[in-house]
């Protein structure tokens, strides 16, 4: 568990089914993740998510918790092969708690927790063109824009680019001023 004051990263629960489906079937959620994130967000798709969320050790998915609920998930997802010592970092709230600075929160601590917790150099995020709220929380944490996949997404029949950004270990160990 990370305490961060007004919200807290731990493991996911059986007691978070009724708030992950609540914040998590939402189309203008969905809109901005994956075509893996379901859509609609049952309890059964809740269930399977807990499960699989709870398989690493150390942890790689987090429940992001205000006031006792799962408004949000955040996790990591470690690379392989020639690329090991990178970990893609994915993140979605509830559309209740858009633009309150918890994502902000979230990624600082995730940030740290992986560089500190896995062999990783690198931290990258893949953003559709279209999200500028998670653009701003990447480079507010320190994340730089790093490249545009022209085109490569395709979302509710539209296409967009991807865009990624990235952060480094020593670079943001000079952000913080501390080493992992």
């Amino acid at each position: 568990m990370i305490d961060l004051g007004i919200i807290t990263l731990r493991n996911w629960q059986k007691q978070d089914i009724k708030s992950l489906v609540k914040n998590a079937n939402n189309k203008n959620v969905w809109n901005n993740l994956r075509d893996d994130f379901p859509n609609p967000y049952t309890e059964l798709a809740a269930q399977q998510w807990i499960e699989i969320a709870n398989q690493n050790n150390p942890l790689t998915n987090f429940a992001i918790i205000y006031k006792e609920h799962a408004i949000g998930g955040i996790g990591v997802n470690l690379q392989t092969d020639v690329y090991r010592n990178n970990a893609e970092m994915g993140y979605w709230l509830g559309e209740k708690y858009w633009h309150k600075g918890f994502a902000t929160k979230a990624l600082k601590a995730m940030i740290e927790y992986t560089f500190t917790n896995f062999e990783v150099d690198r931290i990258f995020a893949q953003v559709f063109e279209s999200n500028d709220s998670s653009k701003r929380v990447l480079e507010k944490v320190g994340f730089s824009f790093e490249a545009r996949l022209r085109q490569a997404i395709i979302k509710n029949n539209k296409i967009q680019d991807c865009l990624i950004y990235s952060v480094l270990k020593s670079e943001y160990r000079n952000i913080i001023g501390y080493a992992f």
